[in-house]
């Protein structure tokens, strides 16, 4: 059975239609689809090693450990793996793959809370999402949805993140939307009483209002941010929602 894949006609097809015919048909529906010469899941094997050993971790490294789990490679075998090939392809490059296998295998650590609140949702949990890191308690994940015409991402938090109080400016229009898709959370403006978010809410955020969001103590939670278009956007991240403030939460 050929293996589909269509992410170069989607990412690349009016910029580079030749890449992505030959990504998504040749690459994947002629030589991932040789099972008779290589399982998938051997396959899996090659190219996650292939990747760490230059020291690739990004989007396409956390999709090839995806599918690596999805062929059944197990958490101890990736582990085993990876081990092995850190004395070849060095051990920062490891350290750094090891980060990102923890979390695709993370629901086998976890009691499958994670893979549950996954499975109750369409949208991917995604990567973490080190570019915020700073702004936020706890890890969250990012996955983009769409970036052109208007952006929007799904935003999940592990039990207890939540993000810094911060307002959204606009010179015009602007502002931003919470679409809530899985799990439970908390939303709060300055000055007001927080409000439980569950999925199938819809919080509407205008510019210069201070206000924080993230997940119950007790519940993973994700929500689509729409990003509002407007002129002169720009997001000012303030102090964090400290645990006097988060505690009295249930």
């Amino acid at each position: 059975m050929a293996v589909k894949q269509t992410a170069g006609r989607k990412d690349l097809g009016e910029f580079a239609p030749k890449f992505a015919e030959l990504n998504d048909d040749v690459l994947f529906g002629e030589v991932w689809s040789r099972e008779d010469k290589l399982s998938l899941r051997d396959r899996s094997l090659v190219t996650v090693v292939a990747l760490m050993s230059m020291g690739l971790t990004d989007s396409s490294f956390q999709y090839h450990l995806m599918t690596a789990k999805k062929n059944g490679i197990t958490k101890t075998e990736i582990a085993e793996i990876l081990t092995h090939a850190a004395f070849y392809a060095g051990w920062p490059k490891a350290w750094a793959a090891f980060r990102m296998a923890k979390e695709v295998w993370a629901e086998e650590t976890d009691g499958g809370a994670r893979a549950e609140h996954e499975n109750a949702m369409v949208f991917p949990i995604g990567a973490p999402n080190d570019g915020f890191a700073q702004y936020f308690i706890g890890q969250s994940y990012l996955a983009p949805v769409s970036t052109s015409q208007v952006g929007i991402f799904n935003v999940t938090f592990e039990p207890g993140c939540r993000n810094n109080w911060h307002i959204h400016h606009a010179d015009k229009g602007g502002g931003q939307i919470l679409i809530c898709v899985a799990g439970r959370s908390y939303y709060q403006e300055e000055g007001k009483e927080a409000q439980e978010l569950l999925p199938g809410d819809v919080v509407n955020i205008p510019v210069g209002v201070k206000h924080w969001h993230g997940a119950a103590p007790d519940s993973w939670f994700s929500h689509l941010a729409v990003e509002v278009p407007g002129e002169n956007t720009s997001n000012e991240w303030l102090e964090p929602v400290g645990d006097e403030v988060y505690s009295l939460l249930k």
